[in-house]
């Protein structure tokens, strides 16, 4: 027959089943689940490995490795993106979500009259406590209309936290009071054992990040506190996708992180002309009210004179009644009764007229310091909106830019295809000429064998040519040397007459020319024939 204390740990092994039915470690960078097969939901008659101790201490040890997990990769991708960070981040969204579960961990139920609730608004009431710098968040907290739940106002108080980065500090003073968080968790809870204290001491690194949350408008009290394991868990077949252009990313984010800061200095502005309007009227509210008072001072201070006459008048009648001593004694209680009535009153309107010349007085110094307010929030009010056209007009420059670097981009593109259009062209173009390389070398290796064959086939004719020629040149000075000894033979010759002289001289130089000639024509014919069977090189 189950026991209370068995139906109490089957209903938390049913609410912590995501926990308890595998247990978190962590490889490397990544998440492993492993599933535990020797817990089952229902106690057996001897549980062995169903001790509390057990499954509450292996619900600790997962919820530190998910938070482990949560803030390394919530603090690499805050400093990746490099911006402000917001409410829809995902990575900062599971975040609040572990921490929602390790405040919840052995969180005792409260009995209501709707049955039994867990909410961890209760511990976080109790840092303004411990340092009081939190008593900011919790009021603002407690002032935020659309929050009706405790847990919503919990979720509130961790975002509030993690915007002042203070979040770890807090975390460190409420873990180190175990006197008091035992009113709230059980003895094995996350809170109230060591591994509390490692998930507050990684709550540091967050400083390092900047959050920025619009209360206003969001759904706390409903959102649905699940943990998204797929964001943590290794695919093995996942392959890094290719990078875009930086400079144009860069541009974009920063053009994003414009609008946005461009949209709350818009409602910064909004709601401080709304101040401005409501301390006007409050200012002309308050002058009103001054005026009123001013003329109460005024009909306070106549009718004291006018208390003070009577007073005056009574105490001369009491004088002249002294001094009769003819009138009944009743009638003189009566006038001491009178006269201690009117200084009654005369003091009870002093009084009054002290309060309200007091009154004035602090009216006087609030008018002062609501001007003073409405000067500087004026003088605020200018400043964000010269800031607002600054932005405008940084947000026109980044404008700008993106389109030039767009156009760029398009020029280099451009650019691109008409160089690898000229890279195609060239490279048949130096394809067609290694054809026409390698047909010349084939030509050149053709006419190299040719001229070889010729060489052999030629040669003797060749040398026998040139024999022939020099026996010629040889003939030739042999026929110059006999005409010049004709020629000195016929010189010495004084027989002869003149004209046989002469006729004979014609004749042999006639002779001899055309013999020249003759010779001449037959070695230039010999050598053409040569040069006309020699290859050219």
């Amino acid at each position: 027959m189950p026991t209370p204390t068995t139906d109490k740990i089957t209903q938390a092994a049913m609410e912590t089943i995501y926990l308890c039915k595998f247990r978190v470690s962590m490889d490397g960078e990544w998440l492993c689940l492993r599933e535990l097969d020797d817990i089952s939901l229902t106690p057996d008659p001897e549980p062995t490995h169903e001790d509390p101790n057990y499954l509450m201490a292996n619900e600790r040890m997962n919820l530190m490795n998910m938070a482990k997990l949560s803030i390394k990769g919530l603090i690499e991708s805050a400093l990746n993106l490099g911006r402000t960070l917001d409410s829809d981040y995902a990575p900062l969204q599971q975040f609040f979500v572990v921490m929602e579960h390790c405040l919840k961990h052995g969180l005792k139920a409260k009995k209501t009259f709707l049955g039994q609730n867990k909410s961890f608004w209760g511990p976080l009431e109790l840092v303004e406590k411990l340092v009081p710098e939190a008593a900011e968040i919790t009021a603002s907290v407690k002032d935020l209309p659309g929050l009706k739940t405790p847990v919503g106002r919990g979720r509130a108080w961790l975002r509030l936290a993690l915007m002042q980065k203070k979040l770890s500090e807090y975390m460190k003073a409420l873990i180190n009071r175990k006197d008091l968080l035992s009113e709230f968790y059980e003895p094995n809870a996350l809170m109230m054992e060591e591994e509390g204290a490692i998930i507050a001491g990684l709550l540091v690194g967050l400083n390092v990040i900047d959050a920025n949350f619009c209360m206003k408008g969001e759904d706390l009290d409903s959102q649905v506190g699940v943990i998204d394991f797929s964001m943590y868990l290794k695919d093995g077949n996942s392959t890094k996708g290719s990078e875009g252009d930086g400079q144009i990313t860069a541009i974009l984010d920063q053009k994003n992180y414009v609008e946005e800061l461009n949209r709350h200095l818009s409602a910064t502005v909004n709601n401080l002309q709304a101040k401005v309007d409501a301390l006007e009227k409050s200012n002309t509210k308050l002058t009103e009210e001054l005026a009123v008072a001013n003329n109460r001072i005024i009909t306070l201070q106549e009718e004291m004179e006018r208390v003070k006459e009577e007073s005056s008048y009574i105490l001369e009648s009491n004088r002249k009644v002294t001094k009769d001593r003819t009138a009944d004694g009743h009638a003189l209680t009566e006038a001491r009764k009178q006269l201690k009535e009117e200084t009654q009153l005369r003091l009870d309107v002093e009084k009054e007229l002290e309060v309200q010349i007091g009154m004035r007085q602090e009216m006087e110094l609030a008018m002062k310091m609501l001007e003073k307010d409405v000067c500087e929030k004026q003088d605020a009010l200018v400043a964000l909106r010269q800031q607002l056209d600054d932005l405008r007009a940084l947000k026109h420059e980044l404008s700008f830019k993106l389109q030039s670097s767009d156009m760029g981009v398009k020029q280099k593109s451009e650019l691109n295809s008409r160089l690898e259009e000229k890279t195609n062209q060239m490279a048949a173009t130096i394809k067609q000429l290694e054809q026409r390389l390698r047909q010349a070398e084939k030509d050149r290796q053709l006419a190299q064998q040719d001229n070889r064959l010729f060489k052999q086939e030629f040669g003797d004719k060749i040398n026998s040519l040139q024999l022939e020629v020099e026996e010629l040149s040889r003939q030739r000075s042999h026929l110059e040397l006999e005409l010049k000894r004709e020629r000195d033979r016929w010189s010495h010759s004084h027989h002869r007459s003149q004209e046989n002289k002469k006729g004979t001289k014609n004749w042999l130089r006639q002779d001899g020319k055309l013999r020249n000639q003759e010779e001449n024509a037959k070695l230039k014919q010999s050598l053409r024939e040569e040069n006309s069977v020699l290859p050219h090189k």
